[in-house]
């Protein structure tokens, strides 16, 4: 069940240096966000806050809030183990376990949480969620196979399917077509237009023309200089954001002036 995100106040530190300041947004479930701006100015920082993965680099810590259906993500009773598990991430290069096969690739998720399965149960949720990443008519009849024998396109599908195989409610995607050529990349987008019918996504991407295609709502991010923390300068609809931006440094980045 896709589920919305709402994010107050929040500040992401490395140590002292605070990378990002003062972010606040909602993200709706059952669509797609797109996160937009230069280098270094803290868009898959973000991403990484919510689901807390920014928190496994040492000195790294948040301040302020990101609550899902009601539940504060960083509150004390909150197990970032579990997050993460509603939260899954497919990230910028293809990923899939070296020595496991496709098979086992997609399986991964249910094993590492403990759950028991049939074999006939454990091959049905392994056909689903390689259906679910479109993938399945390629790599059915190779399932015994490694993952790290299908072509770059391929493996990220397998990444997505492996993240969507244990269920989660949001789907984060830091840059996933950025080592893909263009048919593999259109792949993807056609997939993650399919995938949020299910899920709540939100990707980042250098690519503009892509978040304008796949995404209902673009946030920009940016930041005033070197040192400086990353600001979400504006927030709003993706055709909004392209067509009559509310902010002047939304407008000179999408028209190519900086970045």
């Amino acid at each position: 069940m896709a589920k919305r995100i709402e994010v107050s106040d929040l500040n992401i530190y490395y140590g002292n240096f605070r990378a990002v300041e003062g972010v606040n947004v909602s993200i709706e479930p059952r669509s797609i966000t797109a996160l937009i701006g230069p280098s270094g100015c803290g868009k898959s920082t973000f991403l990484r806050s919510i689901n807390r993965m920014h928190e496994v680099i040492p000195g790294a810590r948040v301040e302020g809030k990101v609550v899902m259906d009601g539940v504060d993500l960083y509150g004390a009773d909150a197990d970032p183990v579990d997050v993460r598990r509603q939260i899954g991430m497919v990230f910028q290069r293809p990923n899939p376990f070296p020595t496991m096969s496709i098979y086992d690739n997609v399986a991964a998720g249910m094993r590492l949480n403990n759950k028991r399965m049939k074999k006939a149960d454990l091959d049905d949720l392994v056909e689903r969620s390689l259906k679910g990443a479109n993938l399945w008519n390629e790599v059915k009849d190779r399932l015994d196979r490694p993952g790290s024998g299908l072509s770059g396109g391929q493996q990220q599908r397998l990444c997505i399917a492996r993240a969507i195989a244990v269920e989660p409610d949001v789907l984060l995607m830091d840059e996933p077509c950025s080592a893909l050529d263009p048919i593999s990349t259109l792949a993807i987008e056609d997939l993650m237009t399919q995938l949020k019918e299910r899920f709540t996504i939100v990707i980042v991407t250098h690519n503009m023309q892509q978040a304008a295609r796949v995404s209902e709502s673009t946030g920009f991010f940016n930041l005033n200089g070197v040192g400086q923390p990353g600001r979400l300068i504006e927030f709003n609809p993706t055709e909004k954001i392209f067509s009559n931006p509310e902010q002047k440094a939304t407008e000179d980045y999408i028209s190519g002036r900086f970045g």
